[in-house]
């Protein structure tokens, strides 16, 4: 069994390359329209932001392009780690990364100027507002998570090729969303979600506690494509099972309640005032990357596009 995952490995090389020629593509793009934005409007540029998009992307290239991503057909423990990864830590930190505003600067100026049109027309508003609504994006951060842990579909995606990109692509569209409201809020929900930010995480680690008990605790193996496992690092299938329970609740746990407790303490300190004021005048409550006129900038400076 272990030639045979050594085999399926190697042989995974060359199906990653256009994966590793895409990722590279992506980034080298990001970082054109980053450093056209940081000549041309370096108050919006400072900071970290371009680590931790290209850190994102990378998280993205392991879990999905390279030779490692075959492992998720042996291992439910791994198969659970990809998610993981998908959606709390390769979206959010991809969100932090401004990656929006650095791909529009890297476009030409006639498309940039047309696609600034488009996203300040009406209707492209009102979907906005739609989708980042923070009740929808509780719902389908959670939602996918129940839905893909569902017997059939779980096995839908581990017997088709296409499907299993489907199950990988939605974890991570749902990872945007469900971070999109606490990393970069809108103005219009900004005066409500920094008091529910905390509750919102909160409230999402339940659905992944239940499920996580369930994998742990149910004495049966729930997934039959996962049976093969009995012969790698030593684990059953049942251990396997439990422990990919495991990991998700452990992670779960740390990946939401600590941020909550981090925006707690932040609502709570003195500072809190301030921020509550900055919210007030349009800018991202609690760190968001929203693309916002610095303080004290000059008045003449025009926004980018």
């Amino acid at each position: 069994m272990d030639g045979e995952l050594h085999q399926a490995v190697s042989a995974s090389w060359s199906a990653s390359i256009p994966g590793a020629v895409a990722t590279v593509a992506t980034a080298l793009l990001y970082l054109c329209g980053w450093r056209r934005l940081r000549l041309g409007v370096p108050e919006i540029a400072a900071g970290c932001r371009p680590l931790a998009f290209l850190g994102g992307l990378l998280v993205l290239w392991i879990v999905i392009g390279s030779p490692l991503s075959t492992l998720d057909h042996r291992l439910l423990t791994f198969h659970m780690l990809q998610h993981l990864l998908l959606m709390t830590v390769a979206a959010p930190l991809m969100l932090l990364g401004g990656s929006g505003v650095a791909f529009l600067r890297a476009l030409p100026l006639a498309v940039r100027r047309a696609a600034v049109r488009l996203f300040r027309s009406t209707a492209a508003i009102r979907i906005g507002r739609s989708l980042t609504d923070p009740i929808l994006c509780w719902l389908v951060g959670t939602g996918v998570v129940i839905v893909w842990h569902v017997p059939p579909a779980h096995e839908l995606g581990m017997r088709s090729h296409l499907w299993h990109l489907v199950q990988h692509v939605t974890f991570f569209v749902a990872g945007l969303l469900f971070w999109w409201p606490v990393i970069n809020p809108r103005p219009s929900s900004a005066k409500s979600l920094p008091s529910s930010a905390p509750l919102y995480l909160f409230l999402a680690t339940l659905p992944c506690d239940a499920l996580s008990a369930f994998l742990s605790f149910c004495g049966r193996v729930v997934y039959p494509s996962h049976r093969i496992a009995s012969g790698l690092s030593g684990f059953s299938p049942l251990q396997d099972q439990e422990c990919a329970g495991g990991l998700m609740w452990f992670w779960v746990t740390i990946a939401y309640l600590l941020p909550a407790i981090v925006i707690t303490v932040r609502m709570l300190s003195p500072s809190s005032g301030v921020e509550r004021i900055s919210v007030a005048n349009g800018a991202p409550a609690f760190g968001g990357t929203g693309m916002v006129r610095a303080q004290g900038a000059p008045r003449g400076r025009s926004r980018p596009e």
